[in-house]
């Protein structure tokens, strides 16, 4: 697959030039999917083959070794690679949001250090929940000082991606301070399962990991951690990456079951025609569930466009204005109310063209169910939908991440 990198890109790619590059990519890691789910294979070669073609420096620029492409391009190529595969874009969630931060460090140095090495490969990955600890909770993960340098102690529990990863962001608590921490997935002291037990998107690599005395230099440590108050383009970033997995599990479902109905001869004896694929009210469940794909789709290059205005005024070293934030806060929140509903009841409803049969483990459609049910549970949409309808009755700040112990953000 190599020849797929020799793809030159003009100063700024074009969506033409990205799919002739990423397309045989993405088919090809499709192709073994049903399989790597049967056997709980993690995607060890499929994220190198991402790495070697350029995937996981679409947004570096670049000076530094990139792609240059745009937030909206990125977007868009995040619901191809879920159709194929749903449970990278969902791994590589964090990489590519550090990667906006990097873009945005104010520290030079720190800047083109970590985009060269994103330039040449490096795939970060995240360490941040902690099994009993609540967003308004300090971390048991701490880091201390310990000579000249610092000491990480802990463990982190939904590590997604960091098997996959080269370096790893762990947060932590340094005394009444929550910062990130860049850790070498190799340095000792530091240990990793594949423990996940959920029963959908287990391929993820979202286990356990330790940290144990770990040494620290302080370059490695990043003031702020994941869940400081105030505004930022963080929270909608992240649920979108999960809304764009939604959209291509969508996606892919609609094609497994065509391909099924496409093969099946027997049908019901009061069905309205001879074969399932003429059948009126099979095509009517297909349609549907092709739209609402298409929907999804949508609905987050919507949004991906609103974040992508937001983070070129900052690239741009502009200040962008509040309300831009809440836009794109509020649409991230509004998109996750609609497609989740709409995708669950997708998956679940194409079912309906075919008898029992169309459940044999070796089809494997049952993934695309669990796997969207199990993806649209970040962040329940619950608590999104709530703090909507506060904002248009009381002009209740949007959802962003909270203080810790503020449970009632003001304006």
């Amino acid at each position: 697959m190599a020849h797929m990198s020799s793809v030159v890109l003009s100063s700024a790619p074009t969506d033409a030039e990205l799919q002739s590059r990423f397309r045989p990519v993405f088919a090809h890691i499709a192709e073994g999917a049903i399989r790597r789910e049967r056997e709980r294979r993690l995607p060890f070669d499929e994220i190198q083959l991402l790495r070697e073609s350029g995937f996981t420096r679409l947004r570096v620029p670049q000076e530094f070794g990139g792609l240059g492409a745009s937030l909206p391009q990125v977007f868009r190529l995040l619901i191809d690679l879920a159709e194929a595969e749903s449970n990278l874009p969902q791994a590589l969630r964090v990489h590519f949001g550090f990667l906006e931060n990097l873009r945005l460090e104010q520290d030079p140095q720190r800047r083109e250090q970590w985009l060269r090495r994103a330039g040449e490969g490096a795939i970060f990955g995240n360490a941040i929940t902690e099994l009993g600890q609540g967003f308004h909770d300090r971390y048991r993960t701490t880091l201390a000082q310990d000579g000249q340098g610092w000491r990480l102690d802990g463990e982190k529990f939904y590590s997604t991606g960091s098997l996959f990863a080269d370096h790893i962001l762990v947060a932590a608590q340094r005394g009444d301070d929550r910062v990130s921490v860049l850790v070498d997935a190799d340095q000792p002291g530091v240990s990793q399962q594949d423990d996940w037990d959920g029963f959908g998107q287990r391929l993820t690599a979202s286990g356990t990991s330790r940290y144990e005395g770990v040494q620290i230099l302080g370059d490695r440590v990043f003031e702020g951690g994941y869940g400081d108050p105030g505004k930022t383009h963080q929270t909608a970033l992240f649920q979108l990456v999960q809304l764009s997995v939604l959209a291509g599990i969508a996606k892919r479902a609609v094609a497994d079951v065509v391909e099924v109905t496409l093969g099946r001869t027997r049908t019901f004896n009061h069905a309205l025609a001879d074969l399932p694929k003429d059948d009126p009210l099979v095509q009517q469940v297909i349609g549907r569930g092709e739209a609402a794909a298409f929907a999804a789709r949508a609905t987050v290059l919507a949004v991906a466009d609103l974040l992508g205005e937001l983070l070129d005024l900052l690239n741009a070293g502009e200040d962008a204005p509040p309300e831009l934030y809440d836009e794109a806060e509020l649409a991230a929140a509004k998109a996750q109310s609609a497609v989740i509903p709409l995708v669950l009841r997708s998956v679940t409803d194409l079912f309906e063209v075919g008898g029992a049969s169309i459940t044999r483990a070796d089809k494997a459609l049952d993934r695309h169910w669990r796997n969207a049910r199990t993806i649209s549970l970040h962040n329940p949409v619950i608590y999104k939908e709530q703090r909507l309808g506060d904002n248009l009755l009381n002009g209740a700040a949007p959802p962003y991440a909270w203080t810790v112990g503020e449970r009632n953000p003001t304006k």
